[in-house]
């Protein structure tokens, strides 16, 4: 007899975590390892969020707020959706959760019931599927391969959607890619989504501020107003701000689907941590010269690892528009042998015996929804990425 659920079964735990424990675990025996699965900047949280945090706990603002966030910070999101992506909310229409994951998990939620689709493209980000199988959904995975930069098209799209489809979760630039679409490009999936008034946008815009070159971000609800009234727009303050462990995330959306939220959210964590969300307020509301000059570091690492991976004997690395990763091709690297012994046969191989014959540790591409892939995380200094090419280009002249 056993007393789990069997809505349990149904879900997998996150790998990315789970490769970031095992580097972790390895470090702790002695090994020389160098992790690049982890999606969280290596900077420091900007010292005046910093303060703003310790200047709430000193002012005694550590009470329960409303379950989904305080008005102050409401109204911080509220002008940020205005300033930078041209859509107006209301406080009302804006929820404020534990990090962006609990503001996705609580929109399906609220919304999902059994035999409900969610198109999501792929690769993505680990978590979604698994939250629309817990919401009780039926994931519709499109895959976007190399040949189409990572990107759906809006043929693609046009061929998942079916009268059960609820949602398109939607992420530009993209976890694990990078890959960000252009206005036009976002232009043509409004259009196929304005032939399917049932289908709802999940959009999730965490990675809005890490772009680069001349690249401009969008929102499906900024490219196609008449979208706003389904759409969850969806951004947090983890990457951007550096703020990943303080966990506030935050989406603007129609009045009905935010209450819906709230209730979901108030009968399972409530509030998030008030002091995080005090913080959010000055990272919002306070100076953002910083974030050009982290994304000169980022874009500085992204073409440094871009380069070195495509210097590397079967490995094909595009270069992406944004965030901070690349999901580099392995197809040439497949049916051969490691210097240890492993044969190549999957994804999950080449990144198994890459951390254990060289101490790097990425994540597989199956764990993405596409394979043959790894994803790299350059969320951390010029000196750990060149080191850990080097052992990739290693590797990877020694497969015979």
């Amino acid at each position: 007899m056993t007393i789990l659920s069997e809505t349990l079964a149904r879900v997998k735990p996150s790998p990315t975590i789970a490769v970031t424990t095992l580097a972790q675990e390895l470090k702790a025996q002695g090994r020389d390892v160098i992790g690049l699965g982890a999606g969280e900047p290596d900077f420091d949280t900007p010292d005046n969020i910093k303060a703003a945090g310790i200047a709430a706990i000193e002012a005694g603002k550590t009470k329960y707020t409303a379950p989904d966030g305080i008005p102050e910070l409401k109204q911080a999101i509220c002008a940020k959706f205005a300033r930078e992506n041209g859509l107006s909310y209301r406080p009302s229409q804006i929820s404020v959760g534990t990090g962006g994951k609990q503001i996705l998990y609580n929109a399906l939620m609220a919304t999902l019931n059994p035999g409900d689709e969610v198109v999501i493209p792929a690769p993505y980000w680990v978590s979604y599927p698994d939250m629309v199988l817990l919401a009780g959904g039926t994931p519709v995975v499109v895959e976007a391969g190399i040949e189409t930069a990572f990107k759906m098209t809006p043929a693609q799209l046009e061929a998942a959607i079916t009268p059960k489809t609820k949602w398109l979760i939607f992420n530009s630039p993209s976890n694990p890619t990078g890959a960000g679409y252009t206005a036009e490009e976002l232009k043509g999936l409004t259009d196929v989504l304005m032939r399917h008034p049932q289908v709802w946008v999940m959009s999730d815009d965490m990675y809005e501020h890490l772009v680069f070159d001349d690249f401009v971000f969008t929102t499906p609800a900024q490219i196609e107003p008449a979208l706003y009234d389904r759409t969850l727009t969806c951004n947090g303050v983890s990457k951007a701000y550096a703020m990943t462990g303080w966990r506030i995330g935050y989406a603007g959306g129609p009045e009905e689907l935010i209450g819906a939220m709230r209730t979901i959210q108030s009968q399972s964590t409530s509030n998030p941590c008030t002091i995080s969300q005090w913080a959010a307020v000055e990272a919002l509301n306070g100076p953002q010269d910083f974030l050009a000059a982290n994304r000169a570091v980022f874009q500085r690492r992204r073409d440094l690892v871009v380069s070195m991976l495509n210097a590397a004997e079967g490995i094909t690395c595009p270069t992406p528009e944004g965030a901070f990763y690349v999901y580099p091709s392995i197809a040439g690297c497949l049916g051969k042998t490691s210097a240890g012994g492993t044969k190549i046969e999957t994804d999950e191989d080449f990144s198994r015996a890459l951390l254990e014959e060289t101490g790097v540790a990425v994540v597989f591409g199956a764990a993405f929804g596409l394979s043959p892939n790894f994803r790299v995380s350059y969320a951390t200094s010029d000196a750990a990425l060149t080191e850990a090419c080097t052992r990739i280009q290693s590797f990877c002249a020694g497969l015979g």
